[in-house]
């Protein structure tokens, strides 16, 4: 479902509380005075319950307050905004909360973490969050409430002869090398591509950062869309990341060659021309074997755990460099060969709330990342413990000089369970991809600080 279907022009409102409450009821009135058959009582005594468990807080002065009902609709998304700020519990330094997008999903959706995920990586989009707080008025901040959620934003001025030429050379040299499509990376310009001069007459995929839902004129120009949420500066890394996502969604194959347009991150100017061939690129990986993912390992979730990674690795916490190792999928197996380092800072707690793909998850998994230990994850995306000492032990693999104890564990657990292993180094920064003891660099090497990785 596209998220500019479900906002609608009476449900986005500029709030007269001071306090989140009184923003929340002002917000579930807009939406029973469309849906009657709400319960803004039992609602908001649900969303309240939920802050008090799990802030909502996004930053940017947004929050994103979500409940799960019995209803026959998927969604309702109301909006509301405050110019003045609302306070909010979840806020630093008394900081206010100047917009709030408020979801009410129906018990059935079953796409409701990665709806929340969409959102929520659209609203922590400063420039976005400040054009909408700054509208004028309420119908032109819907306008941009539907360009921004609605999808790829043009540039007019952005696609120029330069462009249109380097994109027209991309797919001659793709059918010259018998590839199988044309790899798009959108990032290249700000605020998104215009598509009407990209299109091939072969397959094309689009790969950017900002989840978007192309329109139907879009959706003829690509024929895939990825998302890759967070890239590392380095193009090669970009490329590599890029290609485990569609490898990993199905979007290509091993077998597949494919040619990949793209430039420098921001410069609106397309200026390189890559083939690469997957199976190449990739067979390290594959030891004999046909699969890369994990069978009970959903795309999405290691697409996440990477997302998160990359982030730690070039964000570190509070300044300083952090190591963590992330091990997915194959959960019986793993629990076996872990033991707890320090009490699980996630027992207890709904598998929903605790679960990977929600967005709320990002800074619980960022501030547990100091932890000595690893994070051990479902294939399905739930975090099932913190601080897990890795107890296994693989003699036949020798890793390159300089790794330390958190590689050799990733590259141990791996082997001995059906299971992907991820590592952030702290002294270099290098997110590390481990599977069957096979180990992917995601990320380049930063200047090493200290003598050993670790």
């Amino acid at each position: 479902m596209r998220l500019d279907q479900i906002i609608a022009r009476s449900r986005v409102v500029d709030l007269r509380s001071l306090d989140l409450e009184g923003a929340l009821q002002e917000l579930l009135a807009v939406c029973v005075a469309r849906f009657p058959d709400l319960k803004p009582d039992a609602l908001l005594r649900a969303l309240l319950a939920r802050e008090s468990t799990m802030t909502t807080y996004l930053g940017y002065g947004v929050a994103l307050p979500h409940v799960r009902v019995k209803m026959k609709r998927r969604y309702i998304l109301a909006i509301g905004r405050s110019r003045v700020g609302i306070r909010h519990d979840g806020t630093k330094d008394e900081e206010r909360v100047r917009l709030i997008v408020m979801l009410i999903a129906g018990e059935d959706a079953r796409d409701y973490l990665q709806m929340l995920a969409s959102i929520a990586r659209l609203v922590k989009d400063p420039e976005l969050v400040e054009s909408l707080v700054g509208a004028p008025d309420l119908d032109a901040l819907y306008e941009r409430l539907i360009g921004g959620f609605g999808g790829i934003r043009p540039v007019q001025a952005q696609q120029n002869r330069i462009n249109r030429l380097m994109f027209t050379e991309a797919e001659r040299v793709a059918r010259g090398a018998d590839c199988a499509s044309i790899m798009v990376f959108g990032d290249t310009f700000i605020g998104g591509l215009q598509s009407d001069s990209l299109r091939a007459r072969m397959k094309t995929i689009l790969v950017t950062r900002n989840p978007i839902e192309p329109s139907e004129n879009e959706g003829k120009a690509f024929t895939e869309t990825i998302q890759v949420r967070s890239f590392s500066s380095s193009r090669l890394a970009q490329l590599r990341s890029a290609m485990l996502v569609a490898l990993t969604r199905g979007v290509i194959s091993f077998k597949d060659r494919v040619c990949c347009v793209g430039g420098i991150t921001g410069s609106n100017q397309f200026d390189t021309l890559v083939v690469v061939d997957v199976e190449r690129e990739f067979s390290p990986l594959l030891t004999g074997q046909a699969q890369l993912l994990p069978a009970d390992v959903k795309a999405e979730v290691l697409e996440r755990v990477i997302a998160i990674a990359t982030e730690l690795a070039v964000e570190g916490r509070e300044g300083r460099p952090v190591g963590c190792l992330f091990v997915v999928g194959d959960y019986e197996k793993v629990s076996k060969l872990t033991k707890p380092l320090v009490l699980n800072p996630f027992y207890g707690y709904k598998e929903e709330d605790r679960n990977i793909l929600n967005p709320f998850m990002d800074e619980t998994v960022k501030e547990f990342s100091s932890i000595d230990g690893a994070f051990v994850i479902r294939g399905d995306g739930v975090v099932e413990t913190a601080g897990s000492l890795v107890q296994a032990t693989d003699a036949d693999h020798t890793l390159p000089s300089g790794l330390g104890s958190r590689h050799a564990a990733a590259a141990a657990v791996s082997v001995a369970a059906n299971c992907i292993a991820l590592v952030v180094s702290s002294s270099t920064g290098l997110v590390t991809l481990f599977r069957r003891g096979v180990m992917l660099p995601l990320t380049e090497k930063k200047i090493a600080v200290g003598a050993n990785s670790t």
